[in-house]
C-alpha cells in the first residue's frame, strides 16, 4: 500500500481576500482535498518548488517571495525580493537551485535572481527585455514572456514569448547569473507559445500554444556546445468539435511522467496524453469537459487515478476519477469554492 502523504499548494488572485496561497491535505484514496492552511500573500499568480524540494517560491505584486517548506507541508516565509518591474506570471529555479527566473507577461521581461544558502532570494543578476512587434495588433503588439524553464542539463534557459510567437534560448552563466541569447525556436505565427515542459531525461520538449490550441514536440540535444531543438510532432489540445475562442492554458506532467495534461479555456476541457518516452510522441486518451469556467491549471493526482481542475472564472476546484485504460473522466464529489485559482503543485511530505 502506498502510504505517501501529500499536500497541494494552490495559488490565487486576492481581490476579496489577502490569502493568495491555500494549502490542502491530499486524500489520495478518495481523490479529494481538505483545507489545511492559508498563507497571506497578494495575487499569487504562479508557484514553483525548488528542485531540492525544500523551498517554495511565489509571484506576488511586490516581486517574489521565498518560503521554507515545513515537515507537515506548511510554509514559513524566508524573505521577499523585488523584480524591479511589473508583476511576473511564471517562475522557476535552475536545477542546482542557485538562480530563480521570473517571466513578465505585462512588460516582456525576464528577471534572474540569485538564491541564497537559506533558500532566500538574493540580488538581481540579469534583466532582459524581449523586443519586437508581434502579428496581431490587439493581443500581440508586444512581447509577453509567459514561461521560463531551464533545460535538464542546466545549461540553457528556454523563454516562451506568447506575444512574439517564439521561444528564446539563453545560455546561463552559472557564476554571474547572466543570460546570453544563443537560439530562437520559432512557432507558427499567431500561435502564442505559453508553457514549456521537458522530460526528465532531457530529450523532449513540449510547448503548449494558447491561441492555436496545440502542443509542439521538440527533440533537444547539445551539439558542439550549441543547443539544437528539432520539431518532431504537433498535437491539438481540443477535439474536432469544440468551442470557438478557446485558449490552451495548462501543461503538466503526471508525477511519474507517464502522462501529460493540458486544459483549455473557452472549451473548458482537459486533455490527457500518454507519453512515449522512446519517441517523445503523444497518444491522446481523452479530451473531456471539466465542469467549470476557464480551467487555468489542471493536474493528475500522484496516483494517476484522480484529476483536479482549477477553474479561474467559476472560482472552483472540480475533482474527477480518471480511468486511463478506458479514457474516462468522471466527476468525483462536489466542487470546492476558491477565488480565482491560478496554479497547483502537489508536494510529497517526508515520511
Amino acid at each position: 500500500m502506498n502510504m505517501n502523504k501529500y499536500v497541494a499548494y494552490v495559488s490565487t488572485y486576492t481581490m476579496n481576500d489577502n490569502h493568495g496561497i491555500t494549502i490542502y491535505d491530499v486524500d489520495l484514496k478518495n481523490g479529494r482535498f481538505q483545507e489545511k492552511a492559508q498563507v497571506e500573500i497578494t495575487n499569487s499568480s504562479y508557484l514553483t518548488i525548488s528542485h531540492n524540494k525544500k523551498y517554495l517560491y511565489s509571484i506576488t505584486d511586490f516581486g517574489v517571495e521565498a518560503y521554507e517548506i515545513q515537515k507537515d507541508g506548511s510554509l514559513r516565509l524566508v524573505n521577499h525580493g523585488s523584480i524591479n518591474g511589473m508583476r511576473g506570471c511564471y517562475l522557476s529555479t535552475d536545477y542546482e537551485d542557485r538562480f530563480l527566473f521570473v517571466s513578465g507577461y505585462h512588460d516582456g521581461k525576464i528577471t534572474v535572481l540569485r538564491l541564497l544558502e537559506d533558500g532566500g532570494i538574493g540580488e538581481i543578476t540579469d534583466e532582459i527585455y524581449h523586443k519586437g512587434l508581434g502579428s496581431i495588433a490587439e493581443r500581440n503588439f508586444r512581447p509577453h514572456v509567459s514561461c521560463v524553464k531551464m533545460t535538464r542539463d542546466n545549461k540553457y534557459l528556454m523563454a516562451a514569448d506568447l506575444g512574439m510567437d517564439h521561444t528564446n534560448i539563453y545560455r546561463l552563466n552559472h557564476e554571474t547569473g547572466k543570460l546570453k541569447l544563443v537560439d530562437v525556436v520559432r512557432s507558427e505565427q499567431e500561435s502564442a507559445p505559453r508553457h514549456i515542459k521537458m522530460t526528465k531525461d532531457g530529450k523532449f520538449v513540449y510547448i503548449v500554444h494558447e491561441i492555436k490550441n496545440y502542443i509542439d514536440v521538440y527533440t533537444y540535444e547539445e551539439i558542439n556546445d550549441n543547443p539544437e531543438f528539432t520539431k518532431i510532432a504537433n498535437y491539438p489540445t481540443l477535439n474536432d468539435y469544440h468551442a470557438k475562442g478557446s485558449a490552451a492554458s495548462a501543461l503538466n506532467f503526471s508525477e511519474d511522467e507517464k502522462y501529460l495534461v493540458s486544459s483549455t479555456a473557452g472549451d473548458n476541457s482537459v486533455v490527457l496524453f500518454k507519453i512515449d518516452h522512446k519517441t517523445g510522441e503523444l497518444e491522446k486518451l481523452f479530451c473531456l469537459p471539466i465542469s467549470g469556467e476557464y480551467p487555468k491549471d489542471a493536474a493528475l493526482f500522484p496516483d494517476n487515478k484522480h484529476l483536479v481542475s482549477l477553474n479561474h472564472e467559476s472560482n472552483t476546484l472540480t475533482f474527477f476519477n480518471v480511468d486511463t485504460a478506458k479514457g474516462l473522466l468522471v466527476m468525483n464529489g462536489k466542487e470546492l469554492k476558491i477565488d480565482s485559482p491560478n496554479c497547483i503543485i502537489f508536494h510529497k511530505l517526508e515520511s
